[in-house]
C-alpha cells in the first residue's frame, strides 16, 4: 500500500520561511518523478514545483522561481520544498505527488498518481 505524507506546514509572516517535507512509503522512490502542487480555498489545485527521479531535473511555476527550491533524498524517500520569502499569495494547502514516470513530469494532475492529504500553509501579511 502506498502512502505519502508530507509535514511542515504552518504560520508564518510574510518574508518568512518554510522547509516542507514528504516521505513515501510502499513504493520504489528512487524510480519515480515528484511534485508539490497547492491548492487555495475557491481555487484549482496547480503545480509548484516538479522533479526528475534522479533529482537532476527541476521545473518551477514562474510565481515561485528564485524562492522555492524543491529537493529529494532518495536514500530516505524524502521530498523537499524549502519556501523563502514567502508571500501573502502562497497560503495554500500544498500536496506532494508521486508521478507515472521517472522522467521529469508535467505540471498536469494527470501525470501524478499518488497523493498525499496535504499540509495547510499560511503567510500573513
Amino acid at each position: 500500500q502506498v502512502q505519502v505524507v508530507e509535514s511542515g506546514g504552518g504560520l508564518v509572516q510574510a518574508g518568512g520561511s518554510l522547509r516542507l517535507s514528504c516521505t513515501a512509503s510502499g513504493l520504489n522512490f528512487a524510480d519515480y518523478g515528484m511534485g508539490w502542487f497547492r491548492q487555495a480555498p475557491g481555487k484549482e489545485r496547480e503545480g509548484v514545483s516538479v522533479i526528475s527521479s534522479s533529482g537532476r531535473w527541476t521545473n518551477y511555476k514562474d510565481s515561485v522561481k528564485g524562492r522555492f527550491t524543491i529537493s529529494r533524498d532518495n536514500a530516505k524517500n524524502t521530498l523537499y520544498l524549502q519556501m523563502n520569502s514567502l508571500k501573502p499569495e502562497d497560503t495554500a494547502m500544498y500536496y506532494c505527488a508521486a508521478a507515472r514516470m521517472s522522467s521529469l513530469p508535467s505540471f498536469r494532475t494527470t501525470d501524478f498518481r499518488y497523493w498525499g492529504q496535504g499540509t495547510q500553509v499560511t503567510v500573513s501579511s
